[in-house]
């Protein structure tokens, strides 16, 4: 169980103190549940994301793990310095894997597919190449709750279709807290959905109510925004707009003759 009470928060740039991107987050996630974060770009899927799987701190409330969470698949840190392999040594120390360290270096080698770049320096890494040893290293290791942040989105397409196979073998041993663009993903993996908007989180027991919500949201937006008909294709001519006979591509009637 996560249970996530009165989080905020915002970040300070050189312009100062930015605006809050979550303003009083509250929820538990029961054990065993795999949950989707639904929301607009910028709404703070993200950040919720890092401060659940301990990888940022909120500025005002907390955070209580009553399981291992893993930090962000595909996501995480790695210092630069330092070469892919000794960042795999240095992760399997702190995660206390001393006396197993060559068969979890092999099992992150092995999966990240970097070839001879996996012992040189992650600075001169792509961030396709970063993304690939981030996933590995996340699976070395059993977590009760892994974190993706469009996961299956990492690397070309050969790793995206390795992840994702992994992904789904990992959905049958533990639960997932995940971000992705595609519904499709989010279904495929997830029970529950979590609506950010506004800085708030909606839970909805059912991930479709939370993406229905999400969408009807969205679609009042639009509605709000453009009164107007959209426009037709170019060149095509729209009589049922006005009537005009001589006008292509109306907005609506008060830009027709």
């Amino acid at each position: 169980m996560i249970v996530v009470e009165d989080v905020h928060k915002r970040y300070t740039t050189r312009r100062g103190v930015g605006d809050w991107v979550l303003r009083g987050v509250n929820m538990t996630i029961p054990a065993g549940r795999s949950v989707g974060l639904v929301g607009a770009n910028g709404a703070g899927k993200s950040t919720l994301l890092r401060i659940i799987g301990g990888a940022d701190y909120p500025t005002r409330g907390r955070v209580e793990r009553h399981c291992r969470v893993s930090w962000p698949m595909a996501n995480g840190g790695l210092e630069g310095t330092l070469t892919g392999r000794q960042n795999a040594k240095f992760v399997c120390r702190i995660h206390g894997f001393q006396n197993e360290l060559s068969e979890r270096i092999a099992r992150i080698e092995d999966f990240a597919e970097l070839g001879k770049a996996f012992d040189e320096p992650i600075q001169t890494y792509s961030s396709g190449m970063r993304s690939r040893l981030q996933f590995a290293l996340s699976l070395a290791f059993d977590f009760d709750v892994y974190i993706s942040d469009e996961v299956t989105a990492a690397g070309d397409a050969s790793f995206r279709k390795k992840a994702e196979t992994a992904f789904k073998n990992l959905a049958h041993t533990a639960s997932i807290i995940m971000v992705a663009h595609n519904d499709a993903t989010l279904k495929a993996f997830c029970e529950s959905g979590i609506l950010l908007r506004g800085g708030k989180a909606t839970w909805f027991d059912k991930l479709d109510d939370a993406l229905s919500a999400y969408k009807e949201r969205w679609s009042t937006a639009l509605h709000i925004q453009l009164p107007f008909p959209s426009p037709p294709l170019p060149g095509r001519r729209d009589e049922a707009l006005c009537g005009c006979k001589k006008h292509f591509a109306c907005w609506s009637v008060a830009f027709c003759c």
